[in-house]
């Protein structure tokens, strides 16, 4: 077995992206936990006065995690064996490079997805015991669900993301699942304002995916896979990828307007810096390629704006 193609298709650089969420709604739940939030210091931003809580946020850490190694698994799978990795731009996939067998990559999205659920299924127990059974219920569902989202985005007959409804499920299990979920997991009660960063993320994780599909909208087009972007043609995608960017500016702001109580929780701002500066680039870009690169960037801004969205939150 080579592992180096397994890390490979794991793509280990959407992994900062995928635990966005997550960082958000645990910095969100420390500071909703608090009637007086300032002079803690950054570590007790992940523990919420019980030392439980440390071991929540590292479970979810790695219940998301694997969750999104699982997506990539079964993205090179699928896009292999109907071979629209053929000519792609950016990474090779190992599926269609000959790199993994289509029934190893099988076996390694079984075995992940059995790590997966093992890990979801101790943070369920750990955030909820033995009292609260039908949030457990519930939260087991959403992972059996999030699994089910995983595999069937390339994969089948009826893939969702070669039929456009790619973005709809990563703003909902990246943003508002991520963000929303993670919050109640510390809390055990849900506050509407946290669904505004929660539109954030998902909003940011959706810019990823479009920037993605601009990237690789010639060669989707040859191979009928009809992403959002190949639906409203390059000019409408990128003036979509504007109202990506800037709903999420906005989404942040207006939570900062309505539970403000320092500038430091403008912090994020920073965040947005290179965000903006992607919008420029995409609007100029003539050549697809090109943005592979911006790929990385957006990723890791989304990261650092969760990081310091959350450190503002407490500071």
């Amino acid at each position: 077995m080579d592992v180096k193609s397994y890390i490979k298709a794991a793509r280990l650089r959407t992994l900062p992206l995928s635990v966005s969420g997550i960082i958000v709604g645990s910095f969100l739940a420390r500071f909703n936990n608090d009637t007086h939030p300032a002079g803690y210091n950054l570590l007790e931003a992940f523990c919420i006065h019980y030392e439980k809580n440390y071991s929540i946020f590292i479970l979810a850490i790695f219940t998301t995690i694997g969750f999104q190694v699982l997506s990539n698994f079964a993205n090179d799978y699928g896009d292999g064996i109907k071979g629209s990795d053929k000519n792609r731009t950016g990474e090779a996939r190992m599926v269609s490079s000959g790199a993994i067998t289509p029934k190893q990559m099988k076996r390694a999205m079984l075995i992940t997805t059995i790590i997966t659920l093992i890990i979801a299924l101790l943070l369920i127990y750990v955030s909820f015991g033995k009292d609260n059974f039908i949030y457990s219920i519930l939260f087991f569902g959403l992972g059996i669900a999030s699994v089910g989202a995983a595999i069937k985005y390339t994969v089948g007959k009826s893939a969702y993301g070669y039929s456009g409804f790619g973005d709809v499920f990563v703003f909902l299990f990246f943003g508002l699942l991520s963000v929303m979920g993670s919050y109640f997991l510390y809390t055990k009660h849900v506050n509407l304002y946290v669904l505004l960063p929660a539109i954030s993320v998902g909003l940011l994780s959706t810019a990823v995916l479009n920037l993605n599909n601009l990237r690789d909208r010639e060669e989707d087009q040859k191979n009928n896979k009809n992403t959002l972007v190949v639906k409203l043609g390059s000019e409408k995608a990128k003036k979509y990828h504007y109202f990506l960017i800037f709903g999420a500016l906005l989404c942040a702001l207006v939570y900062v307007f309505l539970n403000f109580y320092t500038l430091f929780q403008l912090l994020f701002l920073v965040a947005f810096i290179p965000l903006v500066k992607n919008c420029f680039t995409v609007e100029k870009n003539i050549v697809p390629a090109e943005l592979d690169s911006e790929l990385k960037k957006v990723a890791l801004s989304t990261f650092l704006f969760a990081i310091l969205f959350g450190i503002g939150q407490i500071l």
